[in-house]
């Protein structure tokens, strides 16, 4: 189908080593299948050691998923002040607790300005840079749902369990103790 814009380091949500395999996420902080791809691929990161690259793009699902624009916005918010991945790392494990005050809690706990937090939430940069995510994903004619994953750059519809994407990545599943 179509393409997706390659990983752009000062916009992207990206860690990891810069030449590692990469896998990116279209995904929904409120969807139950993107609560288990943040589960499994988080599990093949300490498999593998770290040598993955992952990324993270926005794709609420908000006809489905009433606060997936709020916690996309929080997670956006919280990485104006250097804190996406920790705000990632909550909101998934957190996926039941996503009202306002769930999320002016975690942004509390994370240190954050809760002012700027706030002002920030729903500001044009934090809109405009949800929405370039949404865009690129429908764009592609891929992205359909969440999670979508693509591996090096290809769309990957197999199972995202950790076995299969160790596989994938070329390690091996065998004898790996899971976190």
């Amino acid at each position: 189908m179509g393409e997706i814009p390659a990983l752009d380091p000062e916009v992207d949500h990206v860690r990891g080593p810069a030449d590692a395999h990469v896998i990116l996420e279209y995904g929904d902080f409120e969807c139950p299948y993107s609560r288990r791809a943040f589960r499994e691929i988080n599990r093949v990161g300490v498999a593998l050691d770290g040598q993955i690259r992952f990324a993270f793009r926005y794709f609420p699902l908000t006809e489905i998923h009433s606060h997936a624009w709020a916690a996309a916005t929080a997670a956006e918010a919280a990485a104006l002040q250097g804190k996406f991945w920790e705000m990632y790392d909550v909101l998934f494990p957190g996926q039941a607790h996503l009202e306002e005050d769930d999320l002016r809690r975690y942004a509390a706990e994370l240190g954050l300005d809760l002012a700027r937090f706030d002002e920030d939430r729903t500001g044009e940069a934090v809109r405009t840079r949800i929405a370039r995510d949404i865009e690129s994903g429908l764009a592609s004619g891929d992205v359909q749902g969440t999670p979508t994953l693509f591996v090096d750059g290809s769309l990957y519809e197999g199972p995202y369990d950790a076995r299969t994407l160790i596989e994938l990545l070329g390690g091996t599943a065998e004898g790996r103790s899971w976190p």
